[in-house]
C-alpha cells in the first residue's frame, strides 16, 4: 500500500481490491480520517501504532484480511469517536484490550474467526451503544458467566458467540436476562449439552435463534410460540427427541405474511459460501429446521397452517406415518428436505403446484406408488427420490409396474444415517439470498453453511 498523504481524507475506501503489505505508520498524518475501509483486501502485518493519532476515525473496517498481532499497539483511549470497529477473518491475536472498553461510542465490535483468546470483561457493560457483538470463534469460556456479563448491554441486537465454550453446558439459570432487545442470537457449533432452557422465553424480540450443531437433549418447549417474532429456527443436528410440538404449528411469523422489524443493522453480515452480504433482519427467510435429530411421530396436519414458511427440513429423524396434505397449502415453500425418516405411503400430488420449490428432498424413506408428474416434481433429479424401493415413475427409480430394484430403503437410510452421524456436519439447506441479509434471486443449494456474524 502506498504511503499515506497529509491530505484531507474523511472516508478512505480501498475494500476489495487486491491490496497487500502492511497499513504504513503514514496513516497517522490523516488527521481528519473518519472511515478507514480497507476489507477483502490481502494486507498483512500488524496494526501500526500512528493509527492512534487519527483521532476522528469512526469506522475501521480490516475485514478479511491477513492482519495479525495483538491489538494493544492502538491507543483506543485516542479514539473517542469510534462506533464501529470490524476485525472479521483476520489473524489477530491475544485478547481484547481494555482500552477499547473506552470508546463509549462503540455500537458494532466484530472480532470473530482471528486466534483471539477472549475473555470478556464486565467493562463491555460501560458500552452502552453497543448493538452488534460477534464474538464466534474466540477461544471463548464459561457460557454461563459470559451471558451474565452480557446481559448489562441492554442495546444488544445482535449477538454471534458460536464456536466457543466447547462441550459446556447451556446455562439454565433463570437470573440470565437483560437480553430484552436481542433480534438475533447465535449459539451454534459449540457442541453444547443440556436442554433449551427457559430464560430463552424472555427474548421477546428475538427473530432469529441458531442452536444447531450442539449436543442438546430433550423436547422443544411449547412457549417457543409465545415468541411472537421468532420466523427462523435452526436446531439441526442436536440430539431432540420425543414428537414435533404442536406450538412450532404456531408460530405467528410462520402463519402470516408479516415481516420483521426493517431495521438496518451496524455491520453487514457475510456469508462466506456465496459471497453475499445483507444489511437487515427483514431479508432473512422463514425457516423452520429441525434436520438431524431424533424426533419421532408423525408430521402434524397443522404444518399446513405455516402459510409464510420460504424452508422446511425435517430430514434425519424417526418420523413415520403419510406426508400430510396439508403441507401442500405451503405456497411460499422454496425448500423441503424430508429426506432419510421413516414416512410411508405416496406422494400427495398436490405437491406439484408449490411452484417456488426449488429444492426438493424425500429420499431415503418408505414412500410407494407413482411419482406424480407433470409439475413442479419433475425438475428434480432422480436423487431426491432414491431409497425408496415402492416408488415408481418415468425416471430412472424403476417404472412402474416392473419389479422394483436397487437398495432397500431401509439398509440406504442405515448407511447414510451412519454417515450423517459420524460427520455430524452435514448442512440441510442453504438459501443463497436468503440465509444472511440481502437481495438478490432466492434458490436453494447443498452446501456446507455457517453463519458468519
Amino acid at each position: 500500500m502506498a504511503s499515506a498523504s497529509s491530505q484531507i481524507w474523511s472516508p478512505l475506501i480501498l475494500g476489495g481490491n487486491e491490496f497487500i503489505g502492511n497499513i504504513p505508520e503514514s496513516i497517522g498524518d490523516l488527521k481528519r480520517l473518519e472511515e478507514l475501509h480497507l476489507d477483502h483486501n490481502n494486507m498483512s502485518g500488524e496494526l501500526p501504532t500512528a493509527l492512534s493519532n487519527c483521532t476522528n476515525l469512526v469506522t475501521i473496517d480490516l475485514n478479511s484480511n491477513h492482519f495479525s498481532g495483538k491489538l494493544t499497539k492502538v491507543d483506543f483511549i485516542s479514539l473517542p469517536n469510534l462506533k464501529k470497529l470490524d476485525l472479521l477473518f483476520n489473524d489477530f491475536t491475544g485478547t481484547i484490550p481494555e482500552r477499547i472498553y473506552s470508546c463509549s461510542k462503540l455500537t458494532a465490535l466484530r472480532l470473530s474467526y482471528n486466534h483471539f483468546n477472549v475473555q470478556l470483561s464486565e467493562k463491555i457493560g460501560d458500552l452502552k451503544s453497543l448493538s452488534f457483538l460477534s464474538l464466534a470463534h474466540s477461544s471463548l469460556t464459561n457460557i454461563t458467566r459470559t451471558l451474565q456479563i452480557l446481559r448489562s448491554s441492554r442495546s444488544l441486537t445482535i449477538l454471534y458467540i458460536g464456536f466457543n465454550f466447547l462441550h459446556e453446558t447451556m446455562p439454565e439459570d433463570d437470573s440470565i436476562d437483560g437480553f430484552e432487545n436481542l433480534q438475533v442470537l447465535s449459539m451454534n457449533y459449540c457442541s453444547l449439552s443440556g436442554t433449551i432452557p427457559d430464560w430463552l422465553s424472555k427474548l421477546a424480540n428475538l427473530g432469529m435463534l441458531f442452536l444447531q450443531n450442539n449436543q442438546l437433549t430433550g423436547s422443544i418447549p411449547d412457549w417457543v410460540s409465545n415468541l411472537h417474532l421468532l420466523f427462523h429456527l435452526d436446531i439441526s443436528n442436536n440430539s431432540f427427541t420425543g414428537e414435533i410440538p404442536s406450538a412450532l404449528m404456531e408460530m405467528p411469523m410462520l402463519e402470516s405474511d408479516k415481516t420483521a422489524p426493517k431495521v438496518f443493522f451496524e455491520l453487514p453480515v457475510w456469508n462466506k459460501n456465496t459471497f453475499m452480504q445483507y444489511l437487515m433482519l427483514s431479508a432473512f427467510p422463514k425457516v423452520l429446521n429441525l434436520a438431524i435429530n431424533n424426533f419421532t411421530g408423525v408430521i402434524l396436519e397443522e404444518i399446513g397452517q405455516l402459510n409464510a414458511l420460504i424452508a422446511l427440513n425435517l430430514s434425519s429423524n424417526e418420523l413415520s406415518g403419510e406426508i400430510p396434505q396439508a403441507i401442500c397449502n405451503l405456497r411460499n415453500l422454496q425448500v423441503l428436505d424430508l429426506s432419510v425418516n421413516h414416512l410411508t405411503g405416496v406422494i400427495p400430488a398436490a405437491l406439484n403446484n408449490l411452484n417456488f420449490l426449488s429444492e426438493f428432498d424425500i429420499s431415503n424413506n418408505d414412500l410407494e406408488g407413482p411419482i406424480p408428474t407433470g409439475g413442479q416434481l419433475s425438475t428434480f433429479p432422480d436423487s431426491s427420490f432414491d431409497g425408496n424401493s415402492k416408488l415408481c415413475g418415468p425416471m430412472s427409480l424403476s417404472r412402474c409396474g416392473s419389479a422394483g430394484a436397487g437398495l432397500t430403503s431401509t439398509s440406504y437410510r442405515k448407511q447414510f444415517r451412519c454417515k450423517v452421524k459420524q460427520f455430524r456436519c452435514k448442512v440441510i439447506f442453504a438459501i443463497s439470498f436468503g440465509i444472511f441479509f440481502g437481495v438478490g434471486v432466492l434458490y436453494g443449494q447443498m452446501v456446507l453453511a455457517r453463519y458468519f456474524g
